[in-house]
């Protein structure tokens, strides 16, 4: 890994988890924590991060939980075509897990005047979205709380969606590599996707077609995983044909 690319994806995992220490990012990215040490001073200079003592965050961190704003607001037209099409696969009376994103996000907007449905997320926005409802059966997983993305996550988080099982999980993605792997920016999630996954009849992937050849630091595994893919019409013909190979069903 260059030294730019390494400096963009600790910069990607401060962006998804709010926060991070010099001596797991030294043992995650297997450098030297001089070397993390200078990777964050250089982020502070570009006015990306806060240096503090052992590590760094991102700045104006507080903001996001202030305003319950998410910090990935891109392609947001492509993103509310998604959730319309997730929407329509969603009736009254199912039982769901949303995973937390700016895409699911935008699904649970549109799932507000839904009868008899259960919800169970760990993304706080999601709940606070869907609560004003009293006929949504609402249940938030616990875990440690990421200010950027408004979400709960780690182990704690994981326990909650075990011994648990849904019909439908629509489940987000920070990119989907070239050799068509789920990955995320976090190690943290992965426990928690995986958890969510155990649980679900059905997968469907919510990923706008900016995602595709984007390769995260963390790997959940090929996307596979999943039973249908969600997307848009920018999607290319390389990667439909990809997926076509994976027999993977796409909707978009």
């Amino acid at each position: 890994m260059s030294l730019n690319q390494r400096r963009l994806k600790i910069l990607n995992l401060i962006q998804e988890d709010g926060h991070a220490k010099v001596n797991k990012l030294s043992k995650a990215f297997n450098v030297s924590e001089v070397t993390i040490r200078q990777d964050l001073q250089v982020l502070e200079e570009m006015g990306y991060v806060q240096r503090e003592y052992g590590g760094a965050f991102l700045k104006d961190v507080g903001d996001f939980a202030k305003t319950g704003s998410l910090f990935n607001q891109t392609h947001m037209e492509q993103k509310a075509e998604i959730a319309r099409k997730a929407a329509a696969l969603v009736e009254d009376g199912d039982d769901i897990i949303l995973d937390s994103g700016s895409t699911t996000t935008e699904l649970a907007r549109l799932l507000v005047g839904h009868k008899n449905l259960t919800v169970i997320t760990n993304a706080l926005n999601i709940a606070f979205i869907l609560g004003e409802n009293p006929s949504i059966n609402l249940i938030v997983s616990g875990g440690e709380f990421k200010a950027p993305t408004l979400s709960l996550t780690g182990d704690m988080a994981a326990n909650s969606f075990r011994g648990l099982h849904v019909s439908k999980l629509f489940l987000a993605t920070a990119g989907i590599s070239s050799d068509m792997m789920l990955t995320y920016p976090s190690l943290s999630d992965l426990v928690v996707k995986s958890a969510m996954m155990r649980a679900a009849g059905k997968i469907y992937l919510l990923a706008d077609s900016s995602k595709m050849g984007k390769a995260a630091f963390a790997s959940l595994g090929r996307i596979s995983l999943v039973d249908t893919l969600i997307t848009d019409s920018g999607i290319s013909q390389h990667a439909l044909e990809s997926l076509k190979e994976l027999k993977l069903e796409v909707i978009y």
